[in-house]
C-alpha cells in the first residue's frame, strides 16, 4: 500500500484535521478583515490619505490568503473523495512521472517551471503589491458600505485596464456593520 511509510488511516485523519483547521483560519481571518475594514473607514473619516491605502493592501492580502485556503480546502476534499482509489493502489513509484514522460519533465514539474501548480493559487499567494486600481476599488467599496465620503483618485481610475473589477473580492458586507 504505497510503500511501508504510508498509513491510510493517518492520511485520512490528517486531511480531515487540515480541512477543519483551514475553515477555522478562514473564519478568523475574515472576521479580522471586517474589523480592519471598519478601521480603514475610520481613517477615511479623519482624512488621512496613505493610511487607508496601506490598510487596504493588507486587507487584500488577507482576502487573497483566505481564497488560497479555500482552494487548498477543495483539494483536500478532493483527496478525501478519492481516498478509496488512493487506498487501493498497491504501490506508487515516486519516479512514475519521470518514467512515463522524462526525467527533465519530472524536474520541471517539481520546480513548477511549466506551471503545474494551480495558477489561481499561485496568484493568491504571490508577494506582489496589489494593483492600484484594486486598492482604489476596495476603498470605494469600504467608503460606500460605511457611509463615509471618499473622493476617488481619478488618475488611478483612468489608468484602469478593462476587466480589473473582476479581481474585487466580494467581502459580503452585512447591513449591521
Amino acid at each position: 500500500m504505497l510503500g511501508s511509510g504510508f498509513k491510510a488511516k493517518r492520511l485520512q485523519v490528517n486531511l480531515t484535521l487540515v480541512i477543519n483547521h483551514l475553515k477555522l483560519l478562514e473564519k478568523k481571518k475574515t472576521e479580522l478583515a471586517q474589523k480592519a475594514r471598519k478601521e480603514t473607514a475610520d481613517y477615511l473619516v479623519t482624512g488621512k490619505d496613505e493610511c487607508p491605502r496601506i490598510c487596504v493592501e493588507h486587507i487584500i492580502w488577507e482576502d487573497y490568503l483566505v481564497e488560497a485556503m479555500e482552494i487548498l480546502e477543495l483539494y483536500c476534499d478532493l483527496l478525501l473523495a478519492r481516498f478509496g482509489l488512493i487506498q487501493s493502489m498497491k504501490e506508487l513509484d515516486s519516479d512514475q512521472l519521470c518514467a512515463k514522460y522524462s526525467k527533465e519533465y519530472g524536474k520541471l514539474c517539481k520546480t513548477n517551471q511549466i506551471g503545474t501548480v494551480n495558477d489561481r493559487l499561485m496568484h493568491k499567494l504571490s508577494v506582489e503589491a496589489p494593483p492600484k486600481i484594486l486598492v482604489e476599488r476596495y476603498l470605494i467599496k469600504i467608503a460606500k458600505n460605511y457611509n463615509v465620503p471618499y473622493e476617488t483618485d481619478l488618475v488611478v481610475m483612468a489608468e484602469a485596464p478593462p476587466g480589473v473589477e473582476t479581481d474585487l473580492i466580494d467581502v459580503g458586507f452585512t447591513d449591521d456593520v
